[in-house]
């Protein structure tokens, strides 16, 4: 396969489906089934689920609530998203792992890195739950932080659109997709990847990202299986070879760099 190992990151809103709220059951079974076909090629899949379905943090301040007061209770929507989707996965007899950033005990594990990484050392698909446990980040930052520590090969994002374009394609039928981009073109163009924290993360780390359309069934195995689908974003952008390997930079550049020194080692 392309990759030994990824990091998917899903949104919460995917989850909708034609709903205005919630968690569609037909969207969900089909994320797990294609979940469940990239494991079964051996590919060790982690997988970050985002809660905008449910709840996002930054609809605090609109209510008035404390910002991160709203942040937590954002934790916690993504911890039911995830529960769900661990449950859908199970149905299809997936073994799977949630590990989650806020302690739990009665739902999910508690995030140890080497723990998650032994998890997905025998086939099983983990589910990172509850963000990176701090407010004032996003899922986006947590799917790019857990793919850092757990030295996945690329982030794979998965939204309704198949890449990233010039603007928004749903609203402006002339804009033009990038097969192909840099980290440094994307903030040149001010494009809209993942939110900056995230997205300096795996800048720093040379950790290659792919947008791609997830709704389509079937992408997430050809992509695995090397098809050219949706948008890399990485840090040679097309003159990248197709197999990316990635390389460490140095770690003190991280802007998170202070709460992974933090993570307990201890499995």
């Amino acid at each position: 396969m392309k990759y030994k190992r990824i990091l998917l990151k899903l949104s919460g809103e995917a989850l909708m489906g034609q709903q205005q709220y919630g968690i569609d059951a037909e969207r969900l079974m089909q994320y797990a089934s294609e979940i469940k076909t990239a494991a079964a090629t051996g590919v060790q899949v982690a997988v970050v689920i985002g809660g905008g379905n449910i709840y996002r943090g930054v609809q605090a301040e609109a209510f008035g609530l404390d910002r991160v007061q709203g942040d937590y209770m954002g934790m916690l929507a993504t911890v039911i998203n995830s529960m769900a989707l661990q449950s859908a996965l199970e149905k299809l007899d997936v073994s799977t792992r949630l590990l989650s950033g806020l302690t739990i005990q009665r739902v999910c594990e508690p995030y140890i890195r080497r723990r998650a990484v032994r998890h997905l050392e025998k086939g099983r698909v983990v589910i990172f739950g509850a963000g990176i446990g701090s407010p004032y980040f996003t899922t986006d930052s947590a799917a790019s932080l857990r793919a850092i520590e757990i030295e996945a090969d690329v982030v794979l994002k998965g939204t309704r659109v198949d890449g990233i374009y010039t603007a928004d394609p749903e609203k402006n039928p002339t804009a033009e997709k990038f097969y192909n981009i840099t980290f440094d073109e994307v903030i040149e163009k001010n494009l809209n990847v993942m939110d900056m924290t995230a997205f300096t993360l795996c800048k720093e780390n040379n950790l290659p990202i792919i947008v791609f359309d997830m709704n389509t069934a079937g992408n997430l195995e050809r992509l695995l299986n090397g098809e050219s689908l949706g948008t890399l974003v990485s840090m040679g952008g097309e003159n990248d070879s197709p197999r990316h390997s990635r390389k460490l930079l140095d770690p003190k550049h991280s802007a998170l760099q202070p709460l992974i020194n933090n993570q307990p080692e201890q499995a």
